[in-house]
């Protein structure tokens, strides 16, 4: 019996909203105790699901509770996991390898979760996230609309740009992209997104340093090729982290689209 997306644990968390509930919640992932947040409106109801996954590594761009209470609060229940080896979860959390999957866990969360509106399920991955996002929707032909936002499309690519990245890369993959190319394969989802069923929506900076625009650039022209459907917003002026209004008008923006898939 396959217990992915099982949750185990729930415990309420402070909410900054009087309108949502947040939660700590502990799944099953592969076999791991994985931690996690949960969001949702107060309000009795069925809502749309919505799978936030985060960027960075360890303790770099944890989960923020503002965000995803944020999410929440346009009308969504919002899981976040943390991935394994994070704020006490088990295991060791890899850069979408293994723990690649804690994303299908929560997706299979969400499906079974009283509050989710059957077959109504979206994926957002921010920066690092975008990986597990587009792996997500590769897995589930069910995922009903992607989003990433300033997200990695390429790990090689990756392993190019992030000159500061390349130590912790060699470490979790096992060595360089010229070493070891197979394993960077496995993590870049270009190569798979034939297999995406949903609409994708790609958000950018053209600023962007961490994660250049060149990855949703990528991205877009290998969906259209494949005549998959996708829509870009690329902001000119922007880097990584958008100024606070527009980050607030994109949010408001992107889970308009969402909901009118």
């Amino acid at each position: 019996m396959n217990n992915d997306g099982k949750i185990i644990d729930k415990k309420r968390f402070p909410s900054p909203s009087s309108k949502i509930d947040v939660y700590t919640i502990t799944y099953m992932s592969g076999g791991l105790k994985v931690k996690g947040l949960l969001a949702e409106p107060k309000e009795a109801g069925k809502y749309d699901g919505f799978l936030y996954l985060r960027g960075g590594i360890k303790n770099v761009g944890q989960v923020r509770v503002a965000r995803i209470v944020q999410f929440a609060s346009e009308g969504f229940v919002v899981m976040a996991p943390f991935y394994r080896g994070n704020q006490g979860g088990e295991g060791n959390e890899d850069f979408a390898g293994d723990d690649r999957q804690d994303a299908f866990a929560a997706y299979q969360l969400l499906e079974r979760y009283e509050k989710v509106q059957a077959n109504r399920i979206h994926v957002f991955g921010f920066s690092r996230g975008g990986v597990m996002a587009l792996l997500t929707a590769i897995h589930f032909p069910t995922v009903l609309s992607v989003v990433c936002w300033g997200g990695v499309s390429d790990m090689h690519l990756t392993y190019e740009e992030r000159v500061d990245l390349r130590r912790m890369l060699k470490r979790v993959v096992g060595g360089t992209p010229n070493k070891v190319p197979e394993r960077y394969d496995w993590r870049t989802p270009l190569y798979e997104v034939e297999k995406i069923k949903s609409p994708v929506l790609l958000i950018h900076g053209a600023k962007d340093e961490n994660v250049s625009i060149e990855h949703s650039i990528r991205l877009e022209k290998r969906l259209k090729e494949l005549e998959k459907r996708v829509e870009s917003w690329y902001f000119y002026e922007f880097t990584h982290y958008f100024p606070p209004e527009q980050n607030r008008r994109t949010v408001r923006r992107l889970t308009e689209w969402m909901k009118n898939q």
